[in-house]
């Protein structure tokens, strides 16, 4: 009886994401391979809107989904339907023309905003959970070098550096600092690298510490500086072609949307692996503003470490197979973007 009780809760979900209209008895077995009568879905529909699961939202036989029908919709998902090989293609290739980092956030986004109809959200890869690749030292004029740093993530960061004239035309000095630096610091978390390098200068001749010293200070700002994270959206707009699925209106949708520290704590990686799909459902959300919302969301990274966290974000009415089989594919890519 549970099963079939369940299995009546998950037609009334795929219905009513499917028309938007509430959903009566007679409709499931037209539309549905039940095997039982109308009086016995009308009773299991009864004992579900007994428990919370689905409710009237007026006066008629039909019913929608409470949040917490939706909730247990989601948990008892036997598995996330995976994407198909033509929609797996198609992310592989829109992805792999990205230039940069930049590209690679704004083509994910556009990505998940047009494959899901909700609106997508990213975190830029955070700085304290990157490692250093690659810094270049380049002279640029005559009494400056350029420091370029280089992380796993994909971040560039530079920095103009004015030192003697002498320093700059050494070419020798230039590329043994240039070695030295990437000899301690690549492949170090950006904090570890720092205070490597504070001991750098001793192993160059007095004459040169200076130069040196300089250089390390430019480095130690790129390398520990504090930065505001970075959130970015798109597909605000499919929000607008939905309203019948809002209660009043987007107003506190759009408002709390606009508070890139509401979105990085929902995008938190703290928890779960690049495996785990985080869904939070209506008033599971924290943030008032959001809870007549869903979010579907997980974290990507480069190996085994998290440096960021990206979802969804649309109404409950949400094809949730859907829209998690799409976030976990684009994180995929995404990570294995950043370990190239």
């Amino acid at each position: 009886m549970q099963d079939r009780r369940l299995a009546v809760l998950g037609a009334i979900v795929q219905d009513y994401v499917s028309t938007s209209e509430p959903v009566g008895s007679k409709s499931l077995l037209e539309r549905h391979q039940l095997g039982v009568s109308a009086a016995t879905i009308r009773n299991d529909m009864a004992a579900l809107e007994e428990d919370g699961l689905i409710v009237a939202p007026h006066t008629s036989a039909g019913r929608i989904p409470t949040d917490a029908g939706y909730r247990l919709f989601v948990d008892r998902l036997l598995a996330i339907k995976p994407m198909s090989r033509a929609e797996q293609a198609a992310i592989a290739e829109f992805l792999s023309g990205a230039v940069d980092l930049d590209d690679v956030v704004d083509r994910t986004v556009r990505l998940l905003a047009s494959l899901t109809r909700q609106v997508a959200v990213m975190q830029y890869p955070s700085l304290t959970r990157s490692d250093v690749r690659h810094i270049e030292l380049v002279p640029v004029g005559e009494a400056r070098l350029m420091l370029v740093l280089i992380t796993t993530t994909g971040r560039v960061e530079q920095r103009t550096i004015e030192v003697a004239r002498e320093a700059v035309a050494d070419e020798d000095l230039v590329a043994r600092l240039r070695a030295g630096i990437n000899a301690t610091a690549s492949g170090r978390r950006l904090g570890e690298a720092a205070a490597a390098l504070s001991v750098l200068p001793d192993s160059f001749a007095p004459s040169e510490r200076d130069v040196v010293r300089r250089v390390i200070g430019a480095l130690d700002e790129a390398l520990i500086e504090e930065r505001e994270e970075r959130v970015v959206m798109a597909g605000t707009a499919n929000l607008a072609r939905r309203p019948g699925d809002f209660p009043a209106t987007l107003e506190p949708v759009l408002d709390a949307l606009e508070q890139h520290v509401v979105l990085l704590r929902l995008l938190s990686t703290a928890e779960g692996g690049q495996q785990h799909i985080a869904v939070r459902i209506g008033h599971e959300n924290p943030v008032t503003g959001l809870q007549s919302t869903s979010m579907v969301t997980t974290g990507y990274g480069t190996g085994g470490d998290l440096v960021g966290g990206l979802g969804v974000l649309g109404p409950t009415r949400m094809d949730y197979p859907a829209s998690m089989a799409a976030v976990r594919a684009v994180a995929a890519y995404v990570s294995a973007l950043l370990t190239q």
